[in-house]
């Protein structure tokens, strides 16, 4: 799958967050997404971005405009070296928390994506990726 081009954006603070956002909407407007596919993939990266910074001690995303069999998309990978996610499928499921928040991140950002996959191991972290195509 052919990548045209890339970002990355290290997650470190609250306002790490903001940037991810701004990014994923310029570069989903590059990529030619309509106004409801940008709002969904600017919404599932705000998530997944806070769930790094919270639950994940941080990280980053790396954002990728990518070709695939003649459709064009957008596709994010968040990555931190956190302590994991005990059982995803639990996790994945609405009004799971393990914080404050209403439990609807995870489970949101997988319905506001064309593809989502997570990879989490205790003691190694947690790998989102999730892209929307045109």
């Amino acid at each position: 799958m052919p990548t045209t081009k890339t970002e990355r954006v290290d997650i470190r603070q609250s306002d790490d967050v903001v940037r991810v956002r701004q990014a994923t909407r310029a570069l989903a407007v590059e990529v030619g997404l309509s106004l409801v596919d940008q709002t969904k993939l600017v919404t599932a990266s705000s998530e997944l971005a806070r769930n790094t910074l919270d639950y994940g001690g941080g990280g980053g995303v790396s954002l990728e405009i990518v070709d695939q069999g003649g459709r064009r998309g957008l596709r994010l990978t968040f990555e931190d070296n956190g302590p994991g996610i005990a059982d995803v499928e639990q996790a994945l499921k609405d009004g799971y928390t393990t914080g404050k928040g209403m439990g609807l991140g995870l489970g949101g950002a997988r319905r506001l994506c064309n593809e989502f996959s997570i990879d989490s191991k205790i003691g190694s972290g947690t790998k989102v990726i999730i892209a929307r195509w045109k």
